[in-house]
């Protein structure tokens, strides 16, 4: 959803002004919103010089009022700081949009049953397109580092020779940022571990889609397995129609949260998980090798359920009222509150007025 912002009288009248001086030759003003990495622009209607003050606020409040609330019901969300492992080659669609798949490597340590510190490597493809993949083309070598922000995607499709139903997840780049000195990478600092970590991180907010799956390893910890669905809607620009697609996340709990969360999520409950995405790879009883990515959590939310504590702070008074409530008795003889107490509230009014307009 788009935050709304109040807009004053002054900034009102302001914009009647520009509108009137600077936008005589078009029918409407239109002012552009960035969300999600897409770029919104609405229109507005121009006010005439007959206009009443009164009129322009009405128009105001009508076009603000009337931008269309961004569906946001789910989350899907995924940060990265990796090494790009190859050169990059771009494509062209028959539409001549640029699109290429990077391959960065993360490496991560990790903590295993036994308590040990290990470490480990992720790859993950990204996918870049439009003016992103022509940046990445022309600054990105092998071996740079990049912060990638997008989005999870799983695409199928079926073996042409075996028939098989295949997967692949990706990641579907928003935003990049080339981490890298303009005179080369620093060496990487002795004895400081943990500053030299990467990102891997990943969120979603959704639907459990089936039953929690708890299993016990040959060391005795638990694991547990949820799916959780995020759906995701857009503008087809050769339609123009509103689609909408599903994503499905294999979520792994290990321990005490596995154990917590699968007394408390039922299947059809709603969570924010997050942790790092994990791509694991066997062999089926064919000898075909198989890929699953799944995102490993380290924290799991129980979402739409009260909170007794946010309750205790929840009023459904005046926000004065719920200051003065929650306010010690004790603080009344601070003489510090005193003085605050006893500064005059400001009256902030526009100094625009309507008889100072030159017409």
């Amino acid at each position: 959803m788009v935050d709304m912002v109040p807009v004053s009288d002054e900034l009102c009248l302001l914009w009647w002004l520009l509108n009137m001086y600077y936008a005589m030759t078009i029918n409407v003003l239109q002012y552009q919103i960035i969300a999600e990495g897409k770029l919104k622009v609405y229109k507005c209607p121009r006010f005439s010089r007959r206009d009443t003050v009164e009129q322009v606020r009405h128009h105001r409040e009508t076009s603000f009022n009337s931008i269309p609330p961004r569906d946001m019901f789910s989350l899907n969300r995924i940060h990265i700081i990796g090494y790009q492992t190859q050169p990059v080659e771009v494509r062209q669609t028959p539409g001549g949009t640029s699109v290429t798949d990077l391959n960065l490597v993360v490496p991560y340590t990790f903590k295993s049953e036994k308590g040990e510190t290990l470490k480990g490597k992720g790859f993950h493809t990204v996918t870049l397109w439009g003016a992103m993949a022509d940046v990445a083309a022309q600054y990105v070598r092998p071996g740079s580092q990049l912060f990638i922000a997008g989005r999870l995607q799983t695409d199928s499709w079926e073996d042409e020779k075996s028939g098989e139903k295949r997967s692949k997840t990706k990641v579907v780049g928003m935003d990049m940022i080339l981490l890298d000195p303009k005179d080369g990478q620093l060496p990487a600092p002795d004895g400081a571990p943990n500053v030299c970590n990467v990102v891997n991180s990943a969120e979603v907010i959704g639907n459990v889609t089936r039953e929690p799956e708890m299993r016990t390893t040959t060391s005795g910890q638990q694991v547990l397995t949820i799916g959780v669905a995020s759906n995701e809607k857009w503008k087809d620009r050769a339609s123009n129609e509103m689609k909408e697609r599903t994503e499905f996340h294999n979520v792994v709990i290990w321990g005490e949260l596995a154990e917590e969360v699968s007394r408390v999520v039922k299947k059809g409950s709603r969570v924010y998980a997050k942790g790092r995405v994990q791509t694991r790879s066997w062999e089926t009883q064919t000898g075909s090798k198989r890929t699953t990515t799944e995102i490993i959590a380290d924290q799991v939310c129980l979402l739409g359920i009260a909170s007794p504590e946010a309750n205790d702070s929840v009023s459904s008074e005046g926000a004065s009222a719920s200051v003065s409530q929650s306010a010690p008795a004790s603080y009344s003889h601070n003489p510090e509150a005193a003085a605050v107490a006893s500064v005059p509230e400001m009256s902030y009014t526009s100094d625009v007025k309507a008889e100072d307009l030159p017409f």
